[in-house]
């Protein structure tokens, strides 16, 4: 439990140091059109130490990690405003969204494998189960809380390529709803609905969580049901892509996926004003639209698509 309330009062600290980075670039450049650098913000860590010791209570690394993610905001706001894409600038970060730490070097943890303990600087050890095993030299984690759930991600570099045996075989893939994937030797593999087939417990969830008071532990317990169930069915879609890949991947060399622009084929669609009467609009599908969109998010395509394009290379067929 004190383990648990030490990360949660991090998550509280680099919230608040993210926020004011931001202010200050946001500041800089609307006062005195100063732009501000990750560098320049890593100088001013140092004046913490007096005026808010407790933000660099687990080491510096982190409070760097956390303006590196800062600045990664800004990069990509730059290279969308190059491309001539919807810019979106960083916004500022709510507590209730902020749910992972960042340490971007080795400094201030420590994975202890044969243990399974992870121990971090000013919050102490931590028992961890391990999903595999580390392959690999760890040069970074990103210690996240998902619902009553934390989970570490460890970055590891000088990781050795493990290539497949060619097969000699190739497939093309195509997604859908009812069914999942479509190969192209005409095998139909079907989608399992997750989210379907729990959606009566998810509104069930939600109309409990709608009658509770703001602020009061019920609420409290009955927020972290809903993020299980959401939780649930996310792994359940996570597993089945990745079996779904893994199978692919073994069996054949080339993998062709169709380029779906899942992002646009969800979105809303557009208002349709009505010439005759201004102020009133014409029918324009929305509400058939939105049980397509909910089909499609629930297929996981993303996730599918991201699964059936592995970056761990295979020999080419013939070599």
């Amino acid at each position: 439990m004190g383990q648990i309330q030490a990360l949660t009062r991090q998550l509280s600290y680099q919230c608040e140091l993210y926020n004011a980075a931001l202010e200050e670039r946001k500041g800089a450049w609307c006062w005195e059109e100063r732009p501000v650098t990750y560098f320049d913000q890593c100088k001013t860590l140092t004046g913490l130490i007096e005026a808010r010791p407790e933000v660099l209570s687990s080491g510096v690394i982190l409070c760097r990690g956390t303006l590196k993610r800062l600045d990664r905001a800004f990069a990509g706001f730059y290279r969308r405003v190059g491309n001539g894409e919807n810019p979106g600038f960083p916004r500022f970060k709510s507590a209730q969204r902020w749910d992972s730490l960042q340490w971007e070097d080795k400094s201030g943890w420590t994975l202890k494998g044969a243990e399974r303990r992870l121990r971090l600087l000013g919050i102490g050890e931590v028992k961890m189960n391990y999903h595999r095993p580390l392959v690999g030299v760890p040069k970074a984690i990103t210690v996240k809380r998902e619902g009553t759930k934390w989970w570490v991600s460890v970055r590891c570099v000088d990781v050795p390529a493990s290539p497949l045996a060619p097969t000699g075989q190739a497939v093309g893939v195509d997604l859908g709803v009812v069914n999942l994937v479509a190969l192209s030797d005409g095998e139909l593999i079907m989608g399992s609905h997750f989210a379907d087939r729990a959606s009566e417990r998810l509104a069930d969830a939600q109309r409990r969580l709608a009658s509770k008071q703001r602020g009061s532990n019920r609420r409290r317990r009955q927020v972290e049901e809903v993020a299980r169930l959401h939780s649930q069915v996310k792994q359940q879609r996570l597993n089945a892509a990745h079996q779904l890949s893994r199978r692919l991947v073994n069996e054949f060399d080339l993998i062709v996926v169709e380029d779906l622009k899942i992002t646009t084929m969800v979105a809303r669609p557009r208002a349709k004003p009505d010439p005759e009467s201004p102020g009133d609009f014409l029918a324009n599908g929305a509400a058939k639209k939105a049980v397509l969109n909910r089909s499609i998010h629930d297929a996981g395509w993303g996730r599918t698509y991201d699964h059936c394009c592995p970056t761990r290379p295979k020999v080419p067929v013939g070599q």
